[in-house]
């Protein structure tokens, strides 16, 4: 029992990170492909001084490597969405986009994994869409924010479903230190390619660094590795409705720090609820589902 408590405690802990993820990228003055560049340098630097202290082996076959690899370049695209959506709009407007996880996650998972669609997903799906609208509806004026949050989230739900086929044949934290080295690699190539990489001189300002280092090391590294923890000992269904609360967790934390800045129309709270609501059902949802 203390054991279940505590791990719960981690895991509410690493969600209100996650949910803090949305206020840093807001207050980071870089755009969002630097921005991720940086976060992944820090990350994955973080990850293997954590392997080399711990003498953990990080061998896999050649093809777990490459699979992880490519399924980085899909992580790095999600994040630099993520936060691009956060600079062209606001931290609520694109946390609440990004929970249409949920709906991407219900239509590519049985694609993926060639599974027959639930009559039931349809449905959630149906409700998520008329959050999304009333969205659109209301917030006009963060269109282009909406379309990048909703890339985010399309983008997360075909990385983690993509996961979901490999955490059967490695470790967590292995796949998720390869598919970091994978995304440092891809963007490197992308900033090279466009000239950005070449202008870097790392003189960023002291606050920059400090947000940036919060970023790839407790955002990123230490809430991974809690977050995997936690899974030994809780079921799938509590992870995925504690997960649930990271755009909650993040919005409040956006009204903190930002205030009036975050006040958004009564029909974007509407659509929100309806959105917000739909997620914390659906794991209820799935689990009778599965007991039937």
């Amino acid at each position: 029992m203390e054991s279940t408590k505590k791990n719960l405690l981690i895991l509410h802990s690493t969600v209100l990170i996650w949910g803090f993820t949305g206020v840093l990228g807001k207050v980071i003055s870089i755009d969002a492909v630097p921005m991720v560049w940086y976060r992944v340098l820090i990350a994955t630097s973080t990850l293997l001084i954590w392997f080399l202290a711990t003498k953990k082996s990080i061998k896999v076959t050649q093809k777990q490597f490459f699979q992880f690899f490519l399924t980085g370049g899909i992580v790095a695209i999600h994040w630099i969405f993520f936060f691009h959506a956060i600079k062209v709009s606001t931290v609520s407007v694109t946390l609440v986009c990004l929970s249409s996880f949920t709906l991407f996650t219900a239509i590519l998972e049985p694609l993926i994994k060639k599974q027959a669609i639930q009559l039931g997903d349809i449905l959630v799906g149906l409700i998520i869409i008329l959050g999304i609208y009333m969205i659109f509806k209301f917030e006009g004026q963060y269109t282009l924010g909406i379309i990048f949050g909703l890339s985010a989230a399309f983008a997360a739900s075909l990385f983690s479903t993509i996961n979901s086929t490999f955490i059967h044949k490695s470790e967590a934290s292995i796949i998720g230190f390869y598919e970091l080295v994978g995304g440092l690699f891809w963007i490197t190539l992308y900033r090279l390619y466009d000239g950005s990489l070449l202008n870097t001189h790392f003189n960023l300002s002291v606050t920059d660094w400090i947000y940036l280092g919060i970023l790839g090391t407790f955002c990123t590294s230490v809430a991974y590795v809690a977050g995997v923890s936690v899974m030994r000992t809780l079921s799938a269904f509590r992870v995925a409705l504690i997960t649930n609360l990271e755009p909650v967790y993040g919005i409040i934390l956006a009204f903190i720090f930002f205030k009036n800045k975050e006040q958004m129309t009564g029909g974007f709270y509407l659509g929100a609820l309806i959105i917000l609501t739909t997620i914390f059902l659906y794991p209820i949802y799935k689990k009778r589902q599965n007991k039937h």
